[in-house]
């Protein structure tokens, strides 16, 4: 062994050609949590000058910083110190899974003799997070006889964390005191790109529907009562419009498909026009093209699955998607060539003239929304404040929505422009680490970011704020307050129980001032309660907090007046 060659040199070589792996495969973000044990793996990021370093005291905010960053389509390295540390990744890795999100998860650890013999900060970390991976591996303490290994090990990761499905990888990584050493020459890359292992490489999901099938598809979904829903991963907005065109189906447009904006084929506000009955038994569809994630919508969702409809599920990850059981054909595709191939065909076969069905889908849509846009016009409520703030987003920038009520009111009410990209971590639909994801998106795309989020799921989350006036971000975060679990006023609970225990149990008032916590964290704090004081914080530069004041009683009744609203303009 060469003098250089020490124990800890070893080490400090192995965690950096890792780094320098993923950088030549194109990673350029680091999320660490400060810790002993991960000190090689620091130290190795930190000394890149094209790796942008991000330091996080909470290890839960860290995981969805990463994940934030994940969501445009890089994986990030996200990496922490050995015992609890690691475990506090598990949502966020949970999140990444179901939503298809890549991740390169580093957890560090004791070496093998110091494991189950009661050594401090020492956990099972063998396969923690189970199924959630994409790929688990513990390698063992670096030696120099496995050099030749360590690219491909990197590029195994790399690939298995952004192939056809797309998600987290977790390598556990053992290190022996001493925690420093200094890395010597890297091992070299081969011809091939990566180490030893010249078959590593990423794999992408099928381009295209096979001709057969798109063939039988022209055919037996040739029927004029047609849906198609377009959910997040739906593919361009062009190429849904040309398949809406060709078949003279209207398109469901979930807030985050992108499709929301296309007006002569995009439909908004469905929930709200099935809420009535006479519109959703006249407008049973025959068939339905799904594409990508299914809407966050309920009454949509459940009027789908009950309209005995033949329906198709387009999906560019092969994730299984299918919570009602009916989906008749599944196909794992890219949806803007499916979508494409499927209209050239359609347009090829036949000529199709009789817009009605078109057209009275676009005409309930544009009923539909007169009638919210007055109902909304007497004060500042929960549904205002989404569609606001959709309303006032610039070309360029990205809204991030929590789970619970901000996802359904954006759905419902939020007109997206165009270029505008809504995320939302609807994988796992928890409110956990929403303020930190919207931190990723904000650190990855340098865009200005807007954050819609709810009282409890700030709280929740407010760790995340530790710092964030020194990250250089425009992130601007709406807060909607209305003192406890606003959602759960929807529910059955909320009249079967005794305002006592319901309030105890469900309500759970916190009674923060959410604006002195803001305060504490050196963000600028906002309380409005007009539309134009919202619209003028929303377009300020970030990081910035402004509150909207609400009462969750009283936000019920704007809902159901907005209901009644578009089912009596419906008529």
């Amino acid at each position: 062994m060469s003098p250089s060659h020490t124990p800890e040199n070893v080490a400090a070589t192995f965690c950096a050609t890792l780094i320098d792996e993923w950088v030549h495969h194109g990673v350029r973000h680091a999320v660490v949590a400060p810790g002993s044990r991960s000190t090689m793996m620091a130290l190795a990021l930190a000394g890149r000058d094209d790796v942008q370093l991000h330091l996080f005291h909470d290890e839960r905010a860290a995981a969805f910083a990463a994940l934030g960053i994940g969501l445009l389509g890089t994986p990030a390295v996200l990496l922490c110190t050995s015992g609890t540390a690691s475990a506090h990744f598990h949502a966020a890795v949970i999140e990444a899974d179901l939503s298809a999100v890549p991740l390169l998860v580093c957890t560090a650890d004791r070496p093998p003799e110091l494991r189950d013999v009661g050594a401090p900060q020492t956990i099972d970390q063998t396969k923690l997070y189970g199924s959630a991976v994409r790929w688990f591996h513990d390698p063992g303490v670096a030696t120099e006889e496995a050099a030749g290994m360590w690219r491909s090990l990197a590029a195994h990761a790399y690939a298995s964390a952004t192939g056809a499905w797309p998600g987290p990888v977790h390598l556990n990584l053992p290190f022996r005191e001493p925690l420093v050493g200094k890395a010597y020459d890297l091992p070299a890359r081969s011809a091939s790109g990566v180490g030893s292992r010249p078959g590593v490489v990423a794999t992408t999901s099928s381009a295209v529907a096979d001709a057969a099938v798109l063939a039988d598809l022209s055919v037996t979904f040739g029927h004029a009562r047609g849906l198609i829903v377009a959910g997040h991963g739906s593919g361009a907005p062009g190429a849904v419009r040309e398949l809406a065109l060709a078949t003279g189906w209207p398109v469901l447009a979930d807030a985050r498909s992108g499709a929301r904006h296309v007006r002569d084929i995009a439909v908004g506000a469905a929930d709200a026009l099935l809420r009535s009955a006479d519109f959703a038994a006249s407008h049973q569809p025959d068939v339905v093209i799904r594409l990508g994630e299914p809407p966050a919508s309920k009454v949509l969702n459940q009027w789908l699955a009950g309209s005995g409809a033949r329906q198709l599920h387009v999906t560019a990850v092969p994730k299984w998607t299918d919570p009602d059981g009916t989906i008749g054909l599944r196909l794992v595709a890219d949806p803007s060539v499916f979508c494409r191939s499927l209209a050239t065909l359609y347009a090829a076969s036949r000529s199709l003239d009789d817009r009605t069905w078109m057209t009275g889908w676009l005409r309930a849509e544009a009923t539909a929304q007169s009638a919210i846009d007055v109902s909304l016009a007497g004060g500042l409520s929960e549904p205002l404040v989404a569609r606001s703030v959709v309303a006032g987003m610039q070309d360029g920038s990205h809204l991030v929505v929590s789970s619970s009520m901000p996802i359904r009111d954006v759905e419902w009410y939020g007109a997206v422009p165009a270029g505008v990209a809504v995320h939302c971590n609807r994988g796992a639909n928890g409110i956990d680490g929403v303020i930190a994801t919207a931190i990723g998106v904000a650190l990855q795309t340098a865009a200005p970011t807007t954050l819609l989020i709810g009282d409890v799921a700030f709280l929740h989350d407010s760790s995340a704020l530790i710092g964030l006036v020194e990250r250089g971000i425009d992130l601007r975060i709406i807060v909607v307050d209305n003192d406890g679990g606003g959602i759960f006023s929807f529910l059955p609970q909320a009249t079967l129980l005794a305002e006592e225990r319901f309030e105890q149990l469900f309500g759970t008032p916190h009674g923060v001032n959410l604006s002195s916590l803001a305060s504490a964290h050196g963000l600028a704090a906002l309380v409005v309660d007009s539309v134009g004081a919202l619209e003028a914080a929303a377009a300020a530069t970030g990081p910035s907090v402004t509150i909207v004041e609400s009462s969750r009683a009283g936000n019920v009744d704007v809902h159901a007046a907005v209901h009644e609203a578009v089912i009596a303009a419906l008529r």
